[in-house]
């Protein structure tokens, strides 16, 4: 009896700490925010994403109002064309704008939804064409000493 007691423990422990391995690798995978609610799916097109990925969060004000749906690259363009699947709850206006943002300086990229003014709003299947590519932080880096560099060339005349 006391050998079954001990069984009944260990296939407890070995549960949970499995439990546990999932619960950690769909947290870092960005897949515990999976939902399979009805969505309405709109499409813009951008230069450059950076590290954004599919399932990535879609913020407006600081609010969570969609995930990032699919990426692809469109080959007559050259550019990334990303479709967002918003929450029916929340309604944008036709002229809204899209950009890429990231969380501090090195944190997960997410596309930030910014209202316009139009009185129509955004239905399944729309395009928004007003977008803003990822800040890449090297181009940055590099703006900043080629700009340092040019200021000490001015200053040795």
């Amino acid at each position: 009896m006391h050998r079954k007691s001990i069984d009944v423990w260990v296939g407890l422990f070995v549960l949970l700490g499995a439990l546990s391995l999932l619960f950690l690798a769909l947290k870092a995978g960005n897949m515990s925010s999976i939902s399979f609610s009805k969505t309405y799916s709109i499409t813009g097109r951008f230069d450059n994403i950076g590290g954004l990925k599919p399932q990535s969060p879609v913020k407006s004000a600081g609010v969570v109002v969609g995930r990032v749906g699919e990426i692809s690259f469109d080959d007559k363009t050259f550019q990334a064309l990303v479709r967002l699947d918003l929450n029916p709850a929340y309604k944008f206006p036709k002229d809204s704008s899209l950009k890429i943002l990231t969380s501090g300086l090195l944190g997960e990229q997410y596309i930030g939804l910014e209202a316009g003014g139009d009185t129509n709003n955004l239905v399944d299947g729309d395009r928004i064409t007003r977008t803003q590519s990822a800040a890449v932080l090297e181009d940055l880096i590099n703006q900043f000493i080629y700009s340092k560099a040019a200021d000490g060339k001015d200053s040795s005349k």
